[in-house]
This record gives structure tokens, C-alpha cells and sequence, in this order.
């Protein structure tokens, strides 16, 4: 259990490392980028995003959960992943004239052809860190992300600031890609298969397919809206609703983020050596919960505010969505670790269900909201999460037996302590009735519900508490 408790630490130090200058970054192009740059450069960055998933074929997920893995199966997983990334960096430098053409966007083609780039060094970084996480050592791992997202923070606002619009995240991401194979290679496991080799490709590829068909319906599902937005709303409402959805991933970002690199792995070995991952599951819907439900009920009553705070006030028309969204992504928190326990103990082939799915659930809404409105294209994302929610619990509920009831109880602390942050900002947002809320606003509820929050958490003897105890206090 120490081990366990010290690589969350690391796991959330690594994260909120990434979140904050994620944040700090966003925060500064905000002002530098118009939201039009910002737009064309989010439209090549989910298009690669979703090339991302077919890049190793699955490979790094096998790398963590194979219970043997011998340096033959090494260089055969590093023989598809290269393979893989350099056909897609072809791949996307090849379709990046036409897909301008298709968004009426002609700076969309640099921008996907600077973005190709990473397709052809990403696969070696990915081997390193895929053997790291296999042995939990979070210590490297945090190395490596912070080479990463250092050299992204300092490449991207510089080159905005002379000038090279959305170029400028291209060629900033193409950096940190660098700097993160440099220290990737320096914090490589002992024994590392660096060779490619043919022998066993033949045995990995099934399964490898069968994990990223589930991951590449999944990033559909994720990236549609913006891919809809961009064709039939346009690359500023692109821009919008990617800053609504930025303030929601946060809590992905300092939190989902930071925890799924250790328990996919716990999952896994709770799998090899008989032990019961509905549990583990059981226990992180628990402490995921704590700390979601507070973070969305916030995101939803004080928008107005964060925006300002994180953008600007000319990003304001993203506070109608962020408030749409944020009661279905708070319900979805419940869920969002089901993904890692499906795969971690084999059962890929129903995650990939599952993902078939709510991904066509999903576009069946977003398609008709598209032609309506930004407001409704929200509502359509908010609604395939609750489906997504409502597939994970009968799947859980088919192979462990989770019964909603038992969930349930296993969740009412971390209710009451949503509730004890919510009273003090509920007094807060009825003493400004007839005033515009500021930062003042939103500082005052933050302080006085966290305080409420922490108490809640301590007096219930809530899991999280007896878990941040031992990654804070055990060596």
C-alpha cells in the first residue's frame, strides 16, 4: 500500500505539473492568439489526436498488462508501433491539403503537416514510458513529463509572441515531443529491447487491434463535436467550445489524468495475482467523486468568473456550455475509471462495445445539434455522457456484479462533502443577488468551501483522507 500511495503522489505531482502550465500556457495565448488561430489549430490538433490512437496499434497498453513480457515481444511491439507512426505522419502530410479544403482553412495544411512531425518520434518516447508505467516507477515518469511540458510552456509563447499564429502550437508540440524522447531515453528501464524484430508481430497484432478499436471509437466520440463545430458552425465557435470544455478537463487534467497511469497498472496486477479489482474500482469511484463533484458544482455556479479569470472576458460566450455540460460530467466521473478496469483485466472486447455504443449515440445527437446551435451541441454532448454512464454501469454490473445500490453507499460521503462545499458558495452567490460576480466571488466561496469540504472529508473518515495521509506521511 505504500508503494501504491507514493506513485499517486507521483502520479498527481507529474499531472498537476502538466495542468498548471497547460493552464499558465492557455491563459497567456489566450491574450496572444485570436480565437480564430486558436480554432484552426484545434481542429488539426483533434485531427491528429484521432490518428494518435491508431499510432502503436495498442501496443503500450500490452507493454502494461501482458502478464510475461519477454525482449521478443519488446522489439515486436516496438516493430508495430514504428510502423504505425510513420505511416500516419505519411498519412497526415499527405491528406493535410484536402482536409484544409474541406474546412475552408488553407492555414489548417501547415499546421497538420508541422503537427506529422511528432508521428515519427513519439514512437520510440512511448516504448520507454509504456515499460515505466509496467513498473510503476511514477519517479522517471515525472522526469519525463516535466522535459515534456517545460519545453511545450517556453516553445509555444515564444514562438506566438513573434508572431506565427497557430503555427506556433504546432511547433511548440513538436519540441516538447522531442525533449520528452531525450529524457524518455536518459530514464529508460534496465534491459530495454531497442531492436525491431519480426518474430512475434504476427501473435500481437489481434490483440493490440482489439484495444485500439475500442480507443479509436472512443477519441471519435471525443473529438466529433469539435470536428462538427468546425463544419457546420464555424472555427470560432471551435474555439469556444473548446475553452468550455478546457475549464471542465480540468479536473481531467489534475486529477483523471494523474490517476488512471497507476491503476490501470494496479488493476492489472490485482487481475494477475487473483486479487479483486471491482474493489480498487469501488475505492477510486470514491475518492474520484470527492473531488469532482465539488470541482463541476463550482465549474457551474461560478462560469462567469473562472472564464474571466482563465481567458479574458471576450471568451464569455463559453459560459452558457460550460454550465450545460457540467452536471453530466460530474455524473460521469462516477464511471470514467470503468474504462481501465474493463481493459486491465481483459476484457477489451467490451469496452470496445462500449465505446461503439455511446460513440454512436453520441454522433446521432450531435449531427441535428450542429445544425441548430453551439447551445445545442452542448446539451448533445452532456446527454452522450449520461448514456456513456448508463453503458459502463451494465457492463460492470454484468461482469463483477456492481449493483448501483452498492455504489451508491460507497458514494455518500463524498455527497455530504459536495454538499458542505456547496452551502458556504450558495450563501456567497445569495449575498451578490444584485451584483455582477468577480474573482472576489469566486475566491470567497472557493476558500469557504473548501474549508467546509475538508472538514466533510475528516470527520466522515472518508477514504481520500486515509489515502493522503499515507502519499503524504509514508516513505
Amino acid at each position: 500500500m505504500r508503494g501504491i500511495a507514493r506513485n499517486f503522489a507521483f502520479g498527481f505531482a507529474e499531472k498537476y505539473l502538466q495542468a498548471a502550465l497547460a493552464l499558465a500556457s492557455s491563459i497567456i495565448l489566450a491574450r496572444l492568439l485570436s480565437p480564430s488561430e486558436i480554432g484552426i489549430y484545434s481542429i488539426a490538433a483533434v485531427l491528429t489526436g484521432l490518428a494518435q490512437v491508431f499510432r502503436d496499434l495498442g501496443t503500450g497498453q500490452l507493454l502494461v498488462a501482458r502478464r510475461k513480457l519477454s525482449a521478443v515481444e519488446q522489439r515486436a511491439l516496438l516493430t508495430i508501433s514504428i510502423a504505425m507512426g510513420w505511416s500516419l505522419a505519411l498519412l497526415v502530410a499527405v491528406l493535410a491539403e484536402p482536409l484544409a479544403a474541406f474546412y475552408r482553412q488553407p492555414e489548417l495544411e501547415k499546421v497538420l503537416r508541422i503537427l506529422a512531425l511528432n508521428f515519427v518520434l513519439v514512437p520510440f518516447s512511448s516504448q520507454a514510458t509504456a515499460m515505466l508505467r509496467r513498473e510503476m516507477r511514477a519517479g522517471a515518469l515525472l522526469a519525463v513529463s516535466a522535459s515534456y511540458c517545460a519545453t511545450h510552456f517556453v516553445a509555444t509563447i515564444a514562438m506566438a509572441a513573434i508572431g506565427l499564429g497557430p503555427c506556433a502550437l504546432a511547433w511548440g508540440s513538436c519540441a516538447a515531443t522531442f525533449a520528452g524522447l531525450l529524457a524518455a531515453l536518459v530514464r529508460q528501464p534496465a534491459g530495454m529491447a531497442w531492436r525491431p524484430g519480426w518474430l512475434g508481430v504476427r501473435a500481437l497484432v489481434r490483440p493490440g487491434a482489439l484495444a485500439v478499436t475500442g480507443n479509436a471509437i472512443d477519441e471519435i466520440g471525443v473529438v466529433a463535436p469539435d470536428l462538427v463545430a468546425g463544419k457546420l458552425l464555424g472555427v470560432e465557435e471551435v474555439a469556444l467550445l473548446g475553452k468550455a470544455q478546457s475549464v471542465l478537463s480540468l479536473f481531467n487534467q489534475a486529477v483523471t489524468s494523474a490517476v488512471s497511469p497507476v491503476v490501470f497498472p494496479l488493476f492489472a496486477q490485482q487481475a494477475r495475482e487473483g486479487g479483486d479489482p471491482l474493489q480498487a474500482y469501488i475505492s477510486a469511484a470514491a475518492c474520484m467523486t470527492a473531488l469532482s463533484w465539488p470541482f463541476f458544482l463550482f465549474a457551474g455556479l461560478f462560469a462567469e468568473p473562472i472564464v474571466a479569470l482563465l481567458y479574458g472576458h471576450q471568451w464569455q460566450g463559453c459560459v452558457p456550455l460550460i454550465r450545460i455540460m457540467c452536471g453530466a460530467a460530474a455524473l460521469y466521473s462516477m464511471f470514467n475509471m470503468g474504462r481501465y478496469l474493463l481493459v486491465a483485466t481483459g476484457h477489451i472486447g467490451e469496452q470496445a462495445r462500449i465505446d461503439a455504443v455511446a460513440v454512436a449515440g453520441r454522433l446521432a445527437m450531435l449531427l441535428p445539434a450542429g445544425l441548430a446551435s453551439l447551445s445545442w451541441l452542448a446539451a448533445a454532448v452532456a446527454l452522450s455522457l449520461v448514456l456513456r454512464s448508463w453503458l459502463v454501469l451494465r457492463s460492470l454490473r454484468s461482469l463483477y456484479g456492481l449493483q448501483l445500490a452498492t455504489l451508491a453507499r460507497a458514494l455518500r460521503q463524498s455527497a455530504l462533502a459536495t454538499g458542505a462545499a456547496a452551502v458556504p458558495a450558495l450563501l456567497v452567490l445569495a449575498m451578490s443577488r444584485n451584483e455582477a460576480l468577480g474573482v472576489g466571488h469566486l475566491l470567497a466561496a472557493a476558500g469557504a468551501g473548501a474549508i467546509g469540504w475538508g472538514l466533510a472529508i475528516w470527520l466522515q473518515q472518508h477514504p481520500l483522507a486515509g489515502f493522503l495521509r499515507r502519499a503524504c506521511w509514508q516513505h
